[in-house]
């Protein structure tokens, strides 16, 4: 896995640091699953809070990972897709969050790049959250 970490560090023009390896590490291991800021820091006890902070916005603006807005009230990141870039994030799609367990997955076949808005209105963000049971909590 550390190989693949390294690449999307050098494909996103990132210099390789630890804690830019753990986190990536993370973030690979939970695969379409959105993390939450207070996950990664249970999950890394030793890392400093702003070291983590920083890490997170530095992806974000490098087009490695985006934020994930649902109805709790924590931030979460999950990886983008391979064609996002510094200059371009090509993350719009819903996301999906479990009310019984609190996970929060993204849904990629679901666009929201598709609504209509009045003439002279420009989006900037679109959030679509369906939220229910997950496929865990369901059975």
């Amino acid at each position: 896995m550390d190989n693949s970490i390294e690449k999307l560090l050098k494909k996103h023009q990132l210099r390789r640091t630890p804690m830019r390896m753990e986190v990536l590490r993370i973030l690979l291991e939970s695969k379409n699953e959105a993390i939450a800021h207070p996950e990664l820091e249970r999950r890394l006890p030793d890392a400093d809070r702003i070291t983590l902070y920083r890490t997170l916005k530095s992806f974000e603006e490098k087009g490695l990972v985006h934020q994930v807005v649902d109805s709790g009230n924590a931030a979460k990141y999950a990886l983008c897709k391979d064609d996002c870039t510094a200059h371009e994030h090509h993350d719009e799609h819903a996301h999906f969050h479990c009310q019984d367990c609190g996970k929060t997955v993204c849904l990629d076949t679901i666009s929201t790049s598709t609504f209509q808005v009045p003439s002279g209105f420009k989006v900037a963000q679109t959030h679509l959250v369906l939220e229910g049971t997950c496929d865990n909590c369901g059975e």
